[in-house]
């Protein structure tokens, strides 16, 4: 075995045997900003011993315009899915506190993370068995991060960890350290920035529900592998790569403009909120399966009988037709009527629970919408 072999596994004996301290005694990483130090105190360690190299991979461009097609596909399929499903709102980290607690430590340990990868991986010169060592220390030192023995006190909490955590966590260090043997470390940076912090910059994102999110996050790095796998057996086989540059530049605006359309019509925190009309309470005006498009910047004492309304009754969404309006002094009281029904409806329908004014509908397009509802009622 070469001696800088042996000084690479000592060096990684060291770093498993700091975590396993941190995992059963101290636990400190599971702050971001001990952790980021934690990081860069063992760069340091590994200039001084080994010394830095510089990246000399080719294609990084090329990859990252790759991913970035990727990602934008993929947010269109994400956010479709989300229009029968429903939108949930996010965490918002975009203020002082946010980032500095949060997104500020967090982007620098994932860069500081992958070039410390990258300049680890170099030093194995593609042994197979050094390699996988130090990926199982890269997965050994996101786990650290987040081991907490006090909550695994039970098998549920257990299999929860293992599905959520571990999980995810081993699919992105087998494929960042794939990476970043092929292309380097940037485009990781890249990626995992994106998969990590996508939420922070999006008001609203599917309701998948943890579960659903877990197995995205475990499945989708392997789909940026093949991408990358598949590029290079095409580079081998001297198939151009020009007609990536051209899929960017044509596709980008149009998937960018989709999804913003998209987002705007079926997230319901902007002006216009469309609407899967799911029942016949409306017929023959509106049908089940049209969408209805409502107007949520439209004054409620604007509202007239007659008019077509959306409103929340019970946290479900109602779009009926206003039969009745009661003024008396500064408070209004609403009363709805569907068309097929032979009834008034036999509630009050306040200010703050309406919606908006359904201005128009888009007949039968919302249909993939119900029946999924219906599905999974």
């Amino acid at each position: 075995m070469k001696k800088s072999y042996k000084r690479l596994i000592i060096f990684d004996i060291i770093i498993v045997i700091l975590l396993l301290l941190n995992s059963f005694i101290l636990n400190i990483l599971g702050n971001y900003y001990y952790y980021l130090l934690f990081l860069v105190l063992l760069l340091i360690l590994f200039k001084f011993i080994f010394g830095i190299e510089k990246d000399k991979h080719r294609y990084i461009k090329d990859i990252i315009i790759n991913f970035i097609i990727i990602y934008l596909s993929s947010f269109i399929v994400y956010y479709i899915f989300g229009i029968f499903i429903g939108f949930v709102r996010t965490d918002n980290y975009l203020n002082w506190f946010g980032i500095k607690t949060f997104l500020l430590p967090y982007t620098l340990i994932i860069i500081v993370r992958e070039y410390f990868r990258a300049q680890v991986l170099n030093k194995t010169e593609k042994s197979k068995i050094l390699t996988i060592v130090t990926c199982v220390v890269f997965i050994l030192m996101d786990l650290s991060s987040k081991l907490n023995f006090n909550s695994l006190n039970d098998a549920y909490n257990i299999f929860i960890f293992l599905a959520l955590t571990v999980l995810p966590i081993i699919a992105n260090n087998i494929v960042c350290t794939y990476i970043a043997i092929k292309v380097g470390y940037k485009p990781n940076i890249f990626w995992v920035l994106i998969a990590n912090l996508y939420t922070v910059f999006l008001p609203f994102v599917p309701n998948v529900g943890m579960y659903i999110e877990s197995l995205i996050e475990f499945i989708f790095p392997f789909g940026l592998m093949y991408n990358v796998y598949s590029f290079f057996v095409k580079r081998s086989k001297d198939i151009p790569v020009s007609y990536v540059k051209k899929r960017l530049y044509i596709n980008i605006p149009l998937i960018a403009v989709f999804v913003f359309v998209l987002a705007y019509f079926v997230s319901g925190f902007f002006r216009y909120y469309a609407i899967a009309i799911a029942t016949g309470s409306m017929k023959p005006n509106i049908n089940v399966g049209d969408v209805v498009i409502v107007d949520q910047h439209v004054d409620f004492r604007k509202l007239k009988v007659g008019e077509v309304m959306a409103y929340k009754y019970e946290n479900v969404v109602i779009v009926h037709r206003i039969s009745d309006i009661v003024v008396i002094g500064d408070d209004y009281y609403f009363y709805s009527k569907g068309d097929a029904n032979n009834a008034v409806d036999n509630y009050v329908i306040n200010p703050e629970t309406i919606i908006g004014r359904a201005d128009f509908k888009i007949p039968y397009i919302g249909l993939p919408t119900v029946w999924l509802n219906q599905l999974f009622e």
